[in-house]
């Protein structure tokens, strides 16, 4: 099970990543942080349950003690659509012009600061630019504004990442806009500003953090890419020496805080871990990529009809990406096993450390991802979001929709093998 070798294979890789402070108290610094990129003005983005706690008005009271104008917008929806996007973007141009976007909250609100980055500075609708084939696929032509990422969610990286992830939908998928310029000029990561996160929302998007470094881990290396010109290189190259150390150190520091995360949100060392883990992740697949997991999650969470997760303030059925991901994850990993059996097991070994030195095999990543599943209370499979065998159609032709995922696998995914992952993961244990 492998790729055929290119003519001419790839011998360079990119990697980037945005400025980091990290630490219990970082986020007081942000005025400071924000008025030394040259900023006088500064959007505050966030949802309205976290607006309730104060966080970004203290954030924005961070902002004006540094001299900037500061106004806080908390429009941002629990699961990105296009419309709460043109919403969020019609706002800031009415209420602007902005020097800087500072998002506060998960990766919803930091994926709606990337739209109104983008959208506030260069021409077109926003499905100009949403990944083909759903969208135009359009690169932006000028430089956005910067955007500031504090996130309060341990999970989905986006900090760190080129990625903004949104429904569109009159077309009931879950799709994304991709490009470089769209990753953060800074993250802030505060722990303290974690701890309030409900253990479901741990739960989801903890697997959202070890399924980027597992993925990214068992991505196509850069090297069996065909060689690129300056001008076609993505953010996305592949696995490679840098992204492999990040994701290696995110599972190290997930197999002895996750569990623990979950069942006591009040635990600072496990939360403190969490928050590191979710942006070592990022580093890592926000270079690297993702694949197979990903890909079926879009479909997964755009589908959904009835399912309302637990922890999650939403007034419509969801299923969180980070849940989403996870469903198909044990199935994929035991797919893509033959491409790599040695980083299979070495990610299975670290995700179970008592395992070191054991006979592994095929099943080993699988079972340890199901264990950990079923301990945090996560959903037994698709069947337990609503799902059964009469949707695999559509959602193979989602998972299917998504090639600029599929493109990082270690091997050629076809049809077949999508609708095996999903049809295997229907039930998980």
């Amino acid at each position: 099970m492998s790729l055929p070798t290119p003519a001419t294979p790839e011998a360079v890789f990119t990697y980037a990543a945005p400025r980091l402070k990290f630490g219990p108290g970082a986020v007081s610094e942000i005025g400071h942080d924000v008025a030394g990129l040259g900023a006088r003005s500064a959007l505050v983005v966030t949802d309205a349950r976290l607006a309730a706690t104060g966080h970004p008005e203290r954030v924005a009271e961070a902002l004006r003690s540094a001299g900037l104008r500061a106004e806080v917008h908390d429009s941002a929806a629990v699961e990105p659509s296009d419309a709460s996007l043109q919403e969020a973007t019609d706002w800031a141009r009415k209420n602007g012009p902005w020097d800087a976007i500072v998002a506060v909250g998960g990766g919803s609100s930091i994926d709606t600061a990337k739209a109104i980055a983008l959208m506030t500075t260069n021409d077109g609708d926003l499905v100009d630019y949403i990944n083909a084939p759903v969208g135009g696929g359009k690169n932006p032509t000028k430089p956005l504004v910067p955007v500031i990422a504090v996130p309060t969610t341990t999970g989905t990286g986006s900090e760190s990442t080129t990625i903004c992830v949104l429904d569109v939908l009159e077309a009931n998928v879950k799709t994304g806009i991709s490009h470089a310029s769209l990753r953060p000029r800074l993250a802030v990561i505060d722990p303290q500003l974690t701890m309030t996160q409900p253990s479901g929302v741990t739960a989801a998007a903890g697997m959202d953090i070890l399924c980027h470094a597992l993925e990214s881990y068992t991505a196509k290396p850069y090297t069996e890419f065909a060689a690129k010109r300056a001008e076609q290189r993505v953010p996305y190259c592949g696995a490679n020496p840098i992204s492999d150390m990040w994701s290696r150190e995110a599972v190290r520091l997930l197999a002895t805080s996750f569990r623990t995360a979950v069942a006591d949100g009040d635990d600072v060392d496990a939360r403190g871990a969490m928050a590191l883990a979710a942006t070592f992740a990022g580093m890592g697949f926000g270079n690297a990529g993702v694949h197979v997991p990903h890909a079926c999650a879009y479909p997964i969470a755009g589908m959904v009809r009835d399912f309302r997760p637990d922890g999650y303030d939403a007034d419509h059925p969801m299923v969180p990406h980070g849940m989403a991901v996870a469903m198909t994850a044990p199935a994929a990993f035991a797919l893509l096993y033959p491409t790599d059996p040695g980083r299979h097991h070495e990610m299975a070994a670290l995700l179970e450390p008592d395992t070191a030195g054991s006979d592994l095999g095929r099943d080993a990543l699988p079972d340890a991802l199901r264990r950990l599943m079923r301990d945090i209370g996560l959903p037994n499979g698709l069947v337990a979001l609503g799902y059964s065998h009469n949707h695999l159609p559509q959602l193979v032709d989602g998972a299917m929709k998504q090639q600029r995922l599929l493109a990082t696998a270690p091997v050629d995914i076809t049809e077949t093998d999508v609708e095996r992952v999903l049809r295997d993961s229907m039930t998980l244990w």
